[in-house]
């Protein structure tokens, strides 16, 4: 599978923005999909995962309650709802994706063999 993020862009601090990974060559059912991010200088680091039916999923504390993950298996798609953005979310964000079982999310980027290409989320204050 290939994924390719999008939806990524430059808004103030406070706005939503809703991010996009889709999938080629190949259904995501049987992944496992997650999110991440790289700020400049930093490690990338773990946002959200969504299990392979949608029903399970788990964020970094620094996004519950503001970010929601989704995914739309039969558009091979998975989201990234972001709301009440702050500077701190300035960053490259990263979809990956991991073939896995029923009910599992996985927080660890390194378990993770599948990334697409970021998409830039600038959030001024």
């Amino acid at each position: 599978v290939q994924l390719q993020a999008s939806g990524g862009g430059l808004v103030q601090a406070g706005d939503s923005l809703r991010l996009s990974c889709k999938a080629s060559e190949r259904t995501i059912v049987p992944y496992v999909m997650g999110w991440f991010r790289q700020a400049p200088g930093k490690e990338r680091e773990f946002v959200a995962t969504i299990s392979r039916g949608g029903t399970v999923r788990d964020y970094a504390d620094f996004v519950k309650g503001r970010f929601t993950i989704s995914r739309e298996n039969a558009k091979n798609t998975v989201h990234l709802q972001m709301n009440n953005l702050k500077a701190e979310d300035t960053a490259v964000y990263y979809c990956a994706a991991k073939q896995g079982v029923t009910g599992q999310t996985i927080k660890s980027i390194n378990r993770y063999d599948v990334w697409g290409r970021g998409t830039q989320v600038t959030v001024s204050s």
